[in-house]
């Protein structure tokens, strides 16, 4: 038998130990760093009844302290949970329930008026591509500037970076955009 080589182990490993620890039909997102993996590790897993009423449409959890997102699709047969980076501070947190109003892949970005004043050095557009800080796919919620995006650097997973929205590894965020719709229930905590 050959010898697996330490990322294979290791990616066993984590991928087991999730099996158990998630209820079922619980799936580790693929993608995700050894750093983001151990954070998502210390995570409590949720019950979608303890934040919705229903799963009418989807639902997806923020975590902003354990730094990661649950999704859980409207017949129960799909659910994801992904590491995240999240707001830099509590004053730049958003908590309560909101929900996906656009669904953009190949989103621009403008700097908001308050990210100027604490940066005024920042670009005032960024196109689509590969210096984009929304990554390659946004999900728009119904809270002005606040999103769920992708980002291209993967260092800020895990981490207190953003300025207020929630990030994703690009494939997770392309992964959720394909199963989230507009209308998806989308919680802070």
């Amino acid at each position: 038998m050959k010898k697996m080589d330490k990322a294979t182990r290791r990616g066993f490993l984590i991928g087991a130990g999730a099996a158990v620890a998630l209820p079922a039909p619980a799936v580790f997102a693929q993608g995700a760093s050894d750093e983001a993996r151990h954070n998502i590790s210390s995570f409590k897993a949720e019950s979608w009844q303890d934040h919705f009423d229903n799963l009418r449409k989807g639902a997806i959890l923020a975590d902003t302290v354990s730094r990661y997102v649950q999704y859980w699709s409207e017949d129960e047969s799909i659910y994801k949970i992904y590491p995240s980076s999240v707001p830099m501070s509590d004053e730049l947190t958003r908590r309560g329930y909101t929900t996906i109003i656009r669904k953009v892949n190949g989103p621009e970005w403008r700097p908001t008026a308050n990210m100027l004043k604490r940066d005024p050095t920042l670009p005032r557009y960024v196109g689509p591509g590969p210096d984009n800080p929304l990554g390659t796919h946004a999900l728009y919620l119904s809270w002005q500037y606040y999103r769920i995006h992708g980002t291209n650097d993967t260092r800020k997973i895990g981490r207190r970076s953003s300025n207020g929205c929630i990030g994703l590894y690009n494939e997770q965020i392309a992964e959720l955009f394909d199963l989230a719709v507009v209308g998806t229930q989308v919680k802070l905590i």
